[in-house]
């Protein structure tokens, strides 16, 4: 018999470029991890659908083509993939890089364990993880919440 550990298959779907279909990719994020059985309570679960829903909305926006999802359990975090054909790379320093108007990855900066990108074919693949033992709570959650919303560009002045 192995001793090897056994661990899901990777979960990976085409997420066509319709603002819709993020609620539903992220859904099944959720969806599979709960499946899964990953040991992760419901707040850290939310910020699972948040993080995905940010990193798809910046594949849409910056591509307006199809992307792929991949989720994987590591056996301590979950990990969220989405590829894109945008050869612009992530950024949370940039004030505009989400359809919602800006901060999604500061979000994801503050809100994972870890996240990064790495180039991918024709574009770029940008992941985040979320450990099993972690969730951004209280003053720190606040902090990272506060941070994104500075980030977002005033819709008044955008309009001027």
């Amino acid at each position: 018999m192995s001793e090897a550990a056994s661990f899901p298959v990777p979960q990976e779907w085409d997420v066509e470029p319709d603002a819709a279909a993020i609620a539903s990719a992220r859904r099944l994020v959720v969806d599979v991890a709960r499946f899964w059985r990953v040991p992760l309570s419901d707040d850290a679960l939310r910020d699972v659908e948040l993080c995905t829903s940010e990193l798809l909305a910046n594949a849409m926006e910056h591509t307006k083509a199809r992307c792929k999802v991949m989720v994987r359990w590591t056996g301590t975090h979950l990990r969220v993939e989405v590829a894109d054909t945008s050869l612009r790379l992530p950024n949370p320093d940039s004030a505009q890089d989400t359809v919602t108007g800006g901060g999604g990855l500061i979000l994801v900066a503050g809100l994972s364990h870890s996240w990064g990108w790495h180039p991918a074919g024709v574009g770029k693949v940008v992941w985040f993880e979320i450990a099993a033992d972690q969730l951004v709570t209280g003053d720190a959650r606040l902090s990272v919440l506060v941070h994104a919303a500075q980030a977002r560009p005033d819709p008044v002045a955008r309009t001027v």
